[in-house]
């Protein structure tokens, strides 16, 4: 066995002298070069007048931007200048423009809750809290510097823009916007409140109270009405959206939990249905019952809108695609708004109800399945058009000056993500904070293209190879794995700041001389509901893992590809592919790299499944959970003989760190040659930008290492 200490690893892959010399290959840059790009997310824009506002994370300086029409000259509206790991979210714009809300800190992508992150590891424990500026900001004004609101998350704007109702110990608070008094608990009631909706004129709000095994919509009026619950049930009720006259409440329900133990494996149906509501009275009345296999998994999940002209939109997968549907409020017959092979994501309501902007994988271009593109839809008719077609993509569309433009974010293969803006017709975009990316990002870098394999079922699955240097020339190859696993690997920059992180890992591998090749495997997004929904795949078989052998086995029949030397490397569900690929065929895989990835998916997914609370269990009990160990890496862990890089967050809220302690002791039992680097205090998505650097270059080091990448 071999444990290296890599504290300074990351030295050696920023500080080694490039390999690849081949006239096609972008030139040398390092890994905080390709890191350098500022990320933009939470795009946002007022519902009036022509001011967006988004979050610019610049080398882990976390500030809140604007821009103002029509120049569109991008300026900080904060200044916060250390990299922290704060995050920024929530951020939106008062209606009348002149303020922009956020929540400062937090970690909003775990799928457990823990106490906020503190990947500085500061003495001083961080707080998530809720704050306001002005949107022209003035930094040499300290009466209009950002404004600390209250503590708490979720903030939602008032439709006057004069106050922001938020989640505060799993109550309703409210504060006014521009900070002039304190919060205070809106009102009380039983249950985890969340998912708080305004009326339209601002004098009620709908919001949800959880409650275990079921869940109710409630509306509050005022201190002396009673809250009205929303046709209470044994059921879990989700997702209120007012009509836009405020007289009613649109509504998804679900079973509440319960019942006979159904089977495991099967995979039963998530029924699912749209019911309406007179908001005075609380009664209520189904519109529309959804198919089998129909509940969207993706982004927004149902994506439920009450629009104009009495149309209710929402997302499903009835036909097997993740498409928008509407229905009359009255209920009837869906309509199918989006036909086609594509799937819709990011999807936004206009202002005045009359449409909706999505990002989709549609064009007239083969390769836009594997992109992404802004479409704009009626919501009344099927006459969706993409209107940002071409080469690059586009994502995260929200409607401005006053209804004539859109705005976005995009990317191009080179170029990494910014906003932009464009007539909503089309036309060539604005692109907003160029001057944002430093000057010594790397000028070129390589084109992946898109790469088709049969898996031995003969599924077809995507991926892209990053291929930068001479094909006569054998070189070591890197299969890349996507986590999620629902997620898709695009043709360029990620619309995801983790994945964005994979796509310049992926280009500064390309450019040390390695073949990168980025596999979109069974279960992710993109490529219809039946591939998503894949059956005897996770932990019910592991079927996705022959996607990812296919891959490699791909590479190793390239001619420009040294076949005794593919490595893996991936993170949380691509942690575990990783796993599976040296665990079950290190013949194959010669080194990897598994970045916080399950290993055994009893301890993990399955754990519930041990915890009897109940005489009864399901029938199919002892199976699952044997299907679940052999389906777990730490089932062959015999054949496990490739050397790995361990790589985990300690305060990890989406895998346990647990589960890389097992595989470490594991591997040492069995003197298979590992290294770790363990990263005290971050997350999953490793907040600090630091210590992307430090993950990012242990990596490229450690493939650099074991295969050899400077041999020829």
């Amino acid at each position: 066995m071999k444990i290296h200490h890599l504290a300074a690893v990351g030295a050696i892959a920023l500080s080694l002298a490039p390999t690849v010399t081949d006239a096609q290959s972008p030139a040398a840059f390092t890994v905080e070069q390709i890191r350098s790009y500022p990320f933009p997310n939470e795009l946002t824009s007022a519902a009036s007048g022509s001011r967006i506002a988004w979050a610019f994370n610049e080398s882990g300086r976390r500030n809140v931007w604007v821009a103002e029409g029509p120049d569109w000259k991008a300026r900080p509206a904060t200044h916060y200048r250390v990299d922290d790991g704060q995050e920024l979210t929530s951020i939106s714009i008062s209606s009348d423009g002149k303020y922009v809300v956020y929540v400062r800190g937090g970690e909003h992508s775990g799928n457990w809750e823990g106490p906020p992150p503190n990947p500085g590891s500061f003495p001083t424990s961080p707080k998530v809290q809720i704050w306001s500026v002005p949107f022209f900001g003035c930094p040499s004004n300290e009466q209009c510097a950002p404004k600390l609101l209250a503590d708490g998350d979720y903030p939602k704007l008032s439709p006057r823009g004069d106050r922001v109702a938020f989640i505060k110990d799993k109550q309703i608070w409210i504060v006014p916007t521009d900070g002039s008094t304190g919060a205070r608990k809106l009102f009380a009631a039983n249950g985890d409140l969340d998912g708080p909706q305004w009326a339209p004129d601002g004098s009620r709000l709908a919001f949800v109270s959880s409650r275990g095994d079921h869940a109710f919509v409630g509306v509050f009026s005022n201190d002396s009405t009673p809250i009205t619950w929303i046709s209470p049930s044994t059921s879990r009720d989700a997702s209120p959206r007012w009509s836009p006259d405020g007289t009613h409440i649109a509504f998804v329900r679900t079973p509440g939990t319960g019942g006979a133990p159904d089977s495991i494996l099967s995979r039963p149906r998530r029924h699912w249905s749209i019911w309406t509501a007179d908001a005075a009275t609380g009664e209520a009345t189904p519109k529309w019952d959804a198919p089998d296999k129909s509940y969207p998994s993706t982004e927004g999940g149902t994506n439920l809108h009450w629009a104009a002209k009495s149309r209710i939109v929402f997302l499903s997968n009835a036909d097997g695609q993740a498409h928008l549907y509407s229905i009359p409020a009255t209920g009837g017959t869906p309509l199918l708004l989006t036909p086609g092979n594509f799937m819709a994501e990011y999807i936004t309501l206009s202002p005045d109800g009359q449409f909706l902007l999505l990002a989709a994988n549609a064009g007239t271009d083969a390769n836009d399945i594997d992109r992404r593109h802004v479409a704009r839809v009626s919501v009344d008719r099927a006459d969706m058009t993409v209107i940002s077609p071409g080469s690059g993509l586009e994502w995260t569309p929200v409607v401005t000056d006053n209804g004539k433009s859109i705005a976005f974010i995009g990317a191009t293969s080179d170029r990494p993500p910014l906003p932009g803006v464009m007539p909503i017709g089309g036309d060539q975009p604005t692109w907003i904070g160029a001057d944002r990316i430093p000057a010594d990002f790397p000028a070129h870098l390589v084109t992946p293209t898109r790469v088709v394999i049969k898996s031995p079922d003969g599924l077809p699955i995507h991926a892209q190879l990053f291929n930068a240097g001479n094909s006569s020339i054998r070189r070591p190859a890197i299969v890349y794995v996507h986590g999620g696993p629902p997620r898709q690997m695009l043709l360029g920059w990620n619309y995801s700041d983790y994945y964005s992180n994979a796509y310049a890992l992926n280009q500064y591998l390309a450019s040390r001389g390695f073949v990168v090749l980025s596999v979109n495997y069974r279960l992710g997004i993109g490529y219809g509901r039946d591939f998503q929904q894949a059956t005897r795949a996770g932990s019910q078989g592991a079927a996705e893992y022959a996607d990812v052998k296919s891959a490699a086995e791909w590479l190793r029949r390239q001619p420009f590809v040294d076949p005794a030397r593919i490595g893996i490397y991936g993170g949380s569900y691509g942690g575990f592919l990783t796993a599976m690929a040296l665990a079950r065929n290190s013949d194959l895989f010669a080194a990897g790299v598994d970045i916080h990835g399950v290993h055994d998916w009893t301890t993990e997914r399955s754990r519930g499944l041990m915890n009897r609370d109940r005489y009864e269990e399901a029938p199919d009990l002892a199976l699952a959970l044997k299907t679940a160990w052999t389906s777990s890496p730490v089932s062959s862990m015999k054949t496990w003989k490739s050397p790995v890089l361990l790589i985990h967050g300690d305060d990890d809220r989406n895998v346990r760190f647990s589960q890389t302690v097992d595989v470490a002791r594991r591997l040492s039992a069995l003197n298979v040659p590992f290294e770790q680097m363990i990263i005290p205090d971050d997350t999953h998505h490793f907040l600090k930008h630091a210590n992307w650097i430090k993950v990012d270059s242990a990596t490229a080091a450690f493939f650099e290492r074991k295969l050899e990448v400077n041999r020829h």
